[in-house]
């Protein structure tokens, strides 16, 4: 069984999606998103 769960980053000012390593790089101007999955990926 695989998680529901996926993370992303996002970049707080601009709002553009980028690599986690790199939102965990940049704390202060980035957030770390989880949200969930299905089979057919994203539900949001």
């Amino acid at each position: 069984m695989s998680k529901n769960t996926h993370q992303r980053g996002r970049d707080a000012r601009t709002g553009r999606i980028i690599p986690v390593s790199e939102a965990q790089r940049r704390p202060s101007t980035t957030v770390v998103e989880t949200y969930k999955t299905g089979k057919k990926g994203p539900k949001n």
